[in-house]
């Protein structure tokens, strides 16, 4: 992609849904200056799903996706709060939405249903999806914006074990990317930092310390 070098993925958390600070959250990715993807978390959208999986009894495969629509539909929510966001289902519409000077939403289904790499089942989130289209689009950056804040100097494992993210969103991350993680505690600063160029959040650390010498 031809603004890899700069392109930015941007995971919004379905929890922010329900959150006040959703609109300033959008506001300030509608100030970025570099090129961003939003890819949309399923939130209560998803939520619903899993509530109601074991009431009907539907198998894995239909709950995954019935979750990829709900970040659909959280997707669809974002993109009439946002003056620059459009919908973008694949790399052509994401390439066409940066020229333009938009902010493309990755619509997931068409993708995700399809790609061998992608496990149909609970074990992938939008965490997960969103590392692995920062690694499909050779991003180098990815953010992911939580409810909570996190410590500095923390690692992606921490984040596995504390299940802020999923098990395998290390296994989808790419190499390339560097992964930051924004709460609220970003909020105030998060749109002066996009309009300069930069990523609010705490960058990750890709090991635990002590273990990276050994990777």
């Amino acid at each position: 992609m031809g603004n890899s070098k700069q392109l930015l993925v941007v995971k919004l958390g379905g929890s922010s849904a329900s959150s006040p600070d959703l609109p300033r959250w959008v506001k300030a990715l509608d100030q970025a200056s570099i090129p961003i993807v939003v890819v949309p978390g399923g939130g209560p959208f998803a939520n619903t799903v899993r509530r109601y999986q074991p009431k009907l009894g539907f198998d894995d495969r239909a709950a995954h996706e019935m979750a990829i629509l709900g970040m659909e539909q959280f997707g669809l929510a974002l993109i009439s709060l946002s003056s620059r966001m459009v919908r973008a289902r694949d790399r052509e519409e994401i390439e066409t939405a940066i020229q333009a000077g938009n902010i493309p939403v990755w619509l997931p289904r068409d993708a995700a249903l399809t790609a061998p790499d992608i496990a149909q089942d609970w074990s992938v989130t939008s965490d997960s999806l969103a590392a692995w289209l920062a690694r499909r689009l050779t991003a180098k950056h990815l953010c992911l914006i939580k409810q909570i804040d996190v410590p500095e100097g923390a690692d992606v494992e921490a984040l596995i074990g504390a299940k802020i993210v999923d098990d395998g969103f290390s296994e989808y991350l790419g190499p390339m990317a560097s992964v930051h993680v924004a709460g609220p505690g970003d909020l105030s600063s998060a749109g002066f930092r996009l309009a300069e160029g930069k990523i609010p959040g705490q960058v990750l650390q890709r090991y635990a310390m002590g273990l990276a010498a050994a990777v």
